[in-house]
């Protein structure tokens, strides 16, 4: 029998972080090439930062699947994103428990083929490369975001003390890992900078995919929009975590320059309250809290023009996955974000939106007034987007890049990335 692979994360299935559905599908793919997984993840717990109803009253759950098994760990949740003393103690004990977890993921005495082990937060980089040395297989790191980078952009951090801890348990965590995966080239840059010449090889791409089968095209007039009261009107919406990270004020300020317009900011986070008061008086903008996933596309469906809005800064330190969905939904985008990054040469590529640079209102209205002023033109971006997705970045394709990475041993880069 194939040895198996274990899977450490933060969030999985039904867990309805962005980050969780990535893992779960890579899993999922995993397993339909005929491979043994053991997973080690959180009780779900992203939407209200609060472990879900019906998960709670235990510290670890274990689960037999048919395909290996899943062991959930109480993730230790503050309601408050912004105590980082109270997130800190969170994502250790997570950690720690996750790793002991994964000593024994699939039994103790069956070598695993190799331990991936994905961040944020990234003290599962020495949790997955401290078990991978237990037991002696392959340790795989996976960055969804570079940390701290991005708490440090956004003003998150700004204690020094804090800011070097977090710089060393970075670079140890990519040093002692046998590889490192990252979405991007301009993550890669910022990955390499930051280790030895001897460790710049491990460092590999593999972009994150969308379900082009489940996050499909649909008629604009949707149940959802009913729910929200909204007519037949342009639509234009953010549909994300609604954190400091984005520039959500700039859909203010557009909502306030298009009045014919109504705009829609679709999640939940640190941000939306207040956000919630700087708007306040602004009929044409509305606030939805997060929807089942099983919504997912009717939700996109549901706009007419798509915004990826991230500060100056961290278009290279992060790739937002809702630029995948929302390309596969076949709507427009329009992405305020750094320029020559990751998710303008998607746009630049596929040619299914407008890029500006970030934190500029009178740009990204702009973009969005252009979109929403010729309908024609803006359903055929969305259309060129959807067949970008089609065949760039499949599920199948982009898990079998990271099986290619355990079979060469995590030390050698794959020579070509899953998109191309």
């Amino acid at each position: 029998m194939k040895r198996p692979i274990v899977v450490v994360c933060p969030h999985f299935a039904p867990d309805t972080a962005p980050t969780g559905d990535v893992i779960s599908r890579i899993v999922e793919e995993f397993v339909r090439a005929g491979e043994r997984v053991h997973v080690v993840s959180a009780l779900p717990w992203y939407r209200n930062h609060a472990i879900e109803d019906g998960w709670s009253g235990r510290l670890v759950r274990r689960e037999k699947t048919s395909w290996g098994s899943i062991t959930r760990v109480h993730p230790f949740p503050g309601k408050s994103k912004t105590n980082l003393l109270r997130r800190a103690f969170g994502f250790g004990a997570f950690s720690a428990i996750a790793g002991v977890c994964t000593l024994f993921a699939g039994g103790i005495h069956r070598r695993p083929r190799a331990i991936i082990s994905m961040s944020p937060p990234l003290t599962l980089g020495l949790t997955g490369w401290l078990a991978s040395r237990l037991r002696f297989t392959q340790s795989i790191f996976n960055i969804q975001d570079v940390f701290p980078d991005a708490a440090i952009e956004t003003g998150a951090i700004t204690n020094k003390n804090v800011i070097a801890v977090a710089r060393w348990l970075e670079r140890v965590s990519y040093q002692r890992s046998d590889c490192v995966v990252v979405l991007s080239d301009d993550l890669r840059r910022n990955v390499a900078a930051k280790v030895s010449a001897r460790h710049v090889h491990k460092v590999v791409v593999i972009p994150n995919f969308v379900d082009a089968d489940f996050i499909r095209p649909m008629d604009r007039m949707t149940s959802y929009r009913s729910e929200l009261k909204i007519g037949a009107e342009q639509v234009v919406m953010y549909a994300g975590n609604v954190g400091y990270s984005q520039s959500l004020e700039m859909m203010i300020d557009a909502a306030r320059a298009l009045p014919a317009v109504t705009f829609v900011i679709n999640g939940d986070g640190s941000a939306r309250s207040e956000l919630e008061r700087k708007a306040s008086g602004i009929s044409n903008l509305r606030f939805n809290g997060y929807q089942p996933a099983v919504r997912v596309a009717e939700v996109l469906a549901t706009a007419d023009v798509l915004v990826v809005p991230l500060r100056t800064g961290l278009g290279s330190v992060s790739v937002p996955s809702k630029t995948y969905s929302i390309l596969a939904a076949g709507r427009p985008v329009v992405a305020a974000i750094d320029p020559g990054t990751e998710v303008t040469r998607i746009i630049d590529e596929s040619g299914a939106g407008i890029a500006v640079a970030p934190d500029d209102s009178a740009l990204f209205t702009e973009a969005i007034r252009v979109l929403v002023n010729d309908v024609d033109d803006a359903q055929s971006k969305g259309l060129l987007g959807r067949r970008w997705v089609e065949t760039h970045v499949s599920p199948a394709v982009v898990a079998q890049a990271y099986l290619d990475v355990i079979a060469r041993g995590g030390s050698e880069q794959v020579a070509s990335s899953p998109r191309g």
